[in-house]
């Protein structure tokens, strides 16, 4: 393998080997904590512009597995400890390293993972290159911003899913970056899905006569995107919502409230979340860098979950509006499935709904 460096945007340079696409790449570096999952952290959307670093020190083991892909993959670069390049597992089509070059996206192994994420929990996400010098230029790793991004992630068509078994309910999914996981959760529990692109017109939605709203997971920072913000304020309160991640950002700028960027976000499958009566605390899985500011929310929305970490904001519910979000990933993939239940919360909303207009 031939050598290739990480060099941050502080100068930091960590030496490593080059996996994955030739050529050099710029990208928010950003670590996840997962022990497993490395396909569905890869064909996530919203890791759009980003460079993933794994925490767990051994990526690949079990190969690559078609089945369980998320979506396309939108990431700039690949940074782990360790490669397996012989992958063991019956479903294994082929290894990670070739999944990497066949999507343009560069790689390095064989750095200190460890050392790199405890740096970036102390200052803070930042830029990153994975290059084939040790002393790039600086001035472009700097100014790097992620930009764009929800355009670039979603379909650019409406797409259309059947239920699994009898058709119980219609729902829109508005497409921000989904992770196919989502349409799963919905097809299994008897709703056809139609999904359609980020920037579809609030009245577009509107004439499909759904029983409810699905605002999907995405990329990037939330408050960039005003023409969808100002699409939900036209669609919450006049049919049931349930958004998820960036659906719950957007959800509460519609509605008048802040975000925030966190420093260096929550990404993996062990983040938890506590009901905020203090009841109960659940394990889920994340990726986003930005939250909700819980107190621009004052007189808006209920807080009804918070990280147990940080106390950030995890979940809002819109009294009279039909509304709730979480900044977390109930539908897991990967991850453990303790939130899955908000999905049939979901269905019992639109099922109330509908028999109120009946």
């Amino acid at each position: 393998m031939e050598k290739a460096y990480l060099v941050l945007g502080n100068g930091r340079c960590f030496e490593g080997r080059r996996i994955g696409a030739a050529g050099d790449s710029t990208g928010e570096l950003v670590f996840t904590t997962g022990m497993v999952g490395y396909l569905e952290t890869l064909t996530d959307p919203s890791y759009a512009g980003q460079i993933i670093l794994q925490t767990f020190p051994l990526i690949g083991n079990y190969g690559v597995i078609p089945a369980d892909f998320e979506g396309e993959s939108f990431a700039r670069g690949y940074v782990v400890r360790e490669l397996c390049q012989t992958p063991s597992n019956f479903r294994s089509e082929y290894e990670l390293d070739r999944f990497l070059k066949e999507r343009g996206i560069p790689g390095i192994c064989g750095v200190d993972t460890r050392a790199i994420t405890r740096l970036i929990r102390e200052e803070g996400v930042m830029n990153a290159r994975i290059s084939s010098v040790p002393q790039p230029d600086l001035a472009p790793i700097q100014s790097y911003r992620v930009q764009g991004a929800v355009a670039q992630v979603s379909s650019k068509t409406v797409e259309e899913y059947s239920a699994e078994g009898p058709e119980r309910f219609h729902v829109v999914l508005l497409d921000y970056g989904a992770k196919g996981g989502i349409i799963r959760c919905l097809r299994r529990r008897g709703c056809r899905v139609t999904s359609v692109p980020h920037d579809t017109p609030a009245d577009k939605i509107l004439a499909m006569a759904p029983n409810g709203l699905m605002l999907s997971n995405g990329p990037g920072d939330p408050a960039e995107n005003t023409y969808e913000i100002q699409q939900l304020r036209s669609l919450i309160g006049k049919l049931p919502v349930f958004g998820i991640c960036l659906g719950h950002q957007l959800a509460a700028l519609a509605m008048g409230g802040k975000t925030m960027k966190l420093k260096y976000g929550h990404r993996g499958a062990n983040q938890p979340v506590r009901l905020t009566d203090g009841s109960r605390t659940y394990i889920s899985s994340q990726n986003h860098g930005y939250a909700v500011v819980s107190e621009s929310m004052a007189g808006i929305a209920q807080l009804s979950y918070v990280n147990a970490n940080d106390l950030s904001c995890e979940g809002l519910e819109y009294p009279g509006k039909r509304c709730f979000t979480v900044q977390f990933h109930p539908e897991a993939s990967a991850g453990p499935r303790d939130t899955e239940f908000l999905f049939d919360r979901f269905l019992r909303m639109m099922e109330e709904d509908r028999n109120a207009k009946r």
